[in-house]
């Protein structure tokens, strides 16, 4: 049996992130932009995640 990539911890802030980006209030880094991308929703989610410990493989370059 293969181990989880991902964590739990990290699946709630994704869903977190989707959840306002739905709404309207999710907004990107430096511009503060509103966040309208599924991908951009995601991708927030998981720096969120990584920046706060929990497991999240390294993003790739």
């Amino acid at each position: 049996m293969a181990t989880r990539k991902y964590g739990r911890a990290s699946g709630r802030k994704v869903k977190r992130a989707m959840h306002e980006m739905k709404r309207g209030k999710l907004r990107s880094g430096s511009s503060g932009r509103k966040v309208k991308s599924r991908k951009q929703a995601i991708a927030i989610g998981l720096s969120e995640a990584r920046r706060s410990g929990a497991k999240v493989p390294s993003r790739k370059k």
